[in-house]
């Protein structure tokens, strides 16, 4: 086993990850509404007053575990588009990591939902969502350009062709976590793979 450091060895950083990541347990078992401050904190194993040194309410709080988990997953799909290769390889390495244990899990699935739920009636929730969904957009749209460059595909709409796998990712992640016998990561990803097919013929085909 590892051992535990002290607590006076944890540094803030660390102290607000373990906040963060215990609120993101609580929020995908019981829903934001239905999370307290006091289920947290046990779930943490710190006091109450610990809690409100770093984040003084439970609002706040909810705002930074939002802001943890679109920072984590933004890394993650920047890391996918970034790497050398054809655009139609970084898309196949998006489909990958959208569709990966470490991302598609069923605990951080249940927070983005539970989070979108509020985004209409919370603004900063909306504000941080958006954000995000907008920049993805436009990096899988830049993609597609690339790949329309070629001269194959020269009446492809690649807004819609990104702004459809953004819906359809959303969809799938949905389906991943309500309904788990009937769609599995694997068939998820299968079906992000023909999606991009039915835009770009032949290009896909390999991973099909």
């Amino acid at each position: 086993m590892v051992a535990t450091a002290p607590a006076r060895t944890v540094s803030k950083a660390q102290r607000r990850e373990q906040l963060i990541r215990a609120t993101m347990k609580c929020v995908s078992r019981n829903g934001l509404s239905a999370t307290t401050m006091a289920e947290i904190t046990k779930e943490a194993g710190l006091s109450l007053g610990i809690v409100n040194l770093h984040f003084q309410s439970k609002e706040k709080l909810l705002v930074e575990t939002l802001r943890y988990i679109a920072d984590e997953y933004q890394s993650e799909w920047q890391k996918a588009v970034r790497i050398e290769g054809s655009p139609t390889e970084q898309l196949a390495n998006l489909i990958d990591i959208e569709f990966s244990a470490r991302v598609c899990q069923r605990e951080k699935l249940a927070v983005w939902v539970a989070f979108w739920g509020e985004a209409k009636s919370r603004p900063t929730y909306r504000r941080i969502c958006s954000a995000l969904d907008r920049e993805y957009v436009l990096a899988i749209q830049t993609l597609c350009d690339e790949i329309c460059r070629t001269g194959r595909h020269p009446h492809t709409d690649t807004e819609i062709v990104a702004s459809g796998y953004s819906a359809l990712t959303d969809g799938l992640w949905l389906d991943i976590l309500l309904t788990p016998r009937d769609m599995s990561r694997a068939k998820a990803k299968r079906i992000a793979i023909d999606y991009f097919s039915s835009h770009f013929p032949g290009r896909f085909t390999a991973l099909s």
